[in-house]
């Protein structure tokens, strides 16, 4: 979707003073569990099978900034089994239109639904997926976010096995009626996800980072036609981005920002708590940011953190220490996590990695 990068900063509670400029926005990732199903799951856009009656949805999508409430509802149910991650997703539309029908179009020139998948939670190699109310797929491999010079999109990489189906609420590309809007259904196996031939990839009883989006696009219609509205020097208007977990930017890219899904395979209600080496994360991805500011400001990197202004970071009342090193190819800054004695690590071009 359309990129609009912003420097912004994003507070979740820790007590931190970096001199650089800070939104005001508060931004914390959402969460969800989503539950092993108990039964086979047809893929045809309907909530037939007992397992989705069973599950809650997710909270509504809210405008990609988290500052304005969208116009028309979303929301998704999740499930998963030994093969596939399942989801269901309810999109209130009352002019349901598509017209691109060829597998890897830009599906979000039309209103579509879109996946975002993190396995690993390092930010790097993730995974697109789009939907339009046709069911037509556009599906992409990433090495890197948008944000880096070097990144590489896959256009060409395939869900092998992938499922869809959606059902409309009315009646697609009728400009004469008004509709209620489409379900998507949609199985993902995991070895679509495998990085090595026969890898057990799948999540039993643990997180993965994902966000979902909703690209809604105000149109005219024309000859009958929906099409993309345009104004009156003939650009295109800007489409809504609605997402389940908010980005503070109009930028999906930022992976680090996306929510966290809880795969349990516990009979009844489980809970989930993000892990607090998650949250000395996201103070790392802030000295990123501020790094990638000064670099901006200075053209050349920061030696020394005290360069970034006054450091104050306490959580659950230890002291936390990170430390810049600089290299002749880039930078590293760590932190001693208290809580698992892992070292967390973000470098030059915003991967995370953990050492034990």
């Amino acid at each position: 979707m359309r990129l609009i990068l912003k420097w912004f900063t994003v507070v979740f509670g820790l007590t931190t003073s970096i001199g650089f400029s800070q939104s005001n926005n508060e931004i914390v990732p959402k969460t969800h569990i989503a539950y092993k199903t108990t039964d086979k799951i047809i893929v045809d856009g309907e909530e037939s099978e007992t397992s989705w009656s069973k599950v809650d949805w997710t909270d509504a999508f809210v405008d990609i900034e988290g500052v304005q409430k969208p116009k028309y509802e979303t929301k998704v149910k999740m499930l998963w089994d030994e093969t596939n991650y399942y989801i269901l997703a309810k999109i209130n539309e009352p002019h349901v239109w598509a017209n691109l029908k060829q597998r890897d179009a830009i599906i979000f020139y039309n209103n579509d639904f879109e996946v975002f998948i993190d396995p690993d939670g390092d930010s790097f190699n993730y995974y697109e997926l789009e939907i339009n109310a046709l069911n037509t797929v556009w599906d992409l491999f990433l090495s890197k976010p948008y944000r880096t010079n070097d990144n590489v999109v896959l256009n060409d990489w395939n869900i092998t096995g992938l499922k869809s189906a959606v059902k409309v609420k009315g009646t697609i590309n009728n400009s004469t009626d008004t509709d209620q809007g489409w379900m998507l259904e949609i199985a993902i196996p995991w070895a679509a996800y495998q990085k090595s031939y026969n890898e057990d990839n799948v999540p039993r009883d643990r997180f993965w980072r994902v966000n979902f989006s909703r690209v809604n696009w105000q149109h005219s219609i024309i000859d009958g036609k929906y099409e993309r509205k345009k104004d009156a020097s003939g650009k295109f208007l800007p489409e809504y981005n609605w997402v389940w977990s908010p980005q503070g930017v109009i930028n999906m890219h930022e992976p680090e920002k996306w929510g966290y899904v809880y795969f349990s395979s516990k009979e009844g209600k489980d809970a989930f708590t993000i892990p607090k080496d998650e949250q000395l994360k996201w103070e790392l991805f802030k000295w990123y940011r501020a790094q990638k500011q000064y670099f901006s400001l200075k053209k050349q990197w920061a030696t020394s953190l005290k360069d970034l202004g006054n450091i104050n970071l306490k959580m659950d009342g230890f002291s936390i220490n990170p430390k810049l090193e600089n290299y002749s190819f880039g930078w590293g800054i760590s932190i001693k996590s208290p809580f698992s004695n892992k070292t967390l690590i973000i470098n030059e071009d915003g991967r995370y990695l953990q050492q034990n």
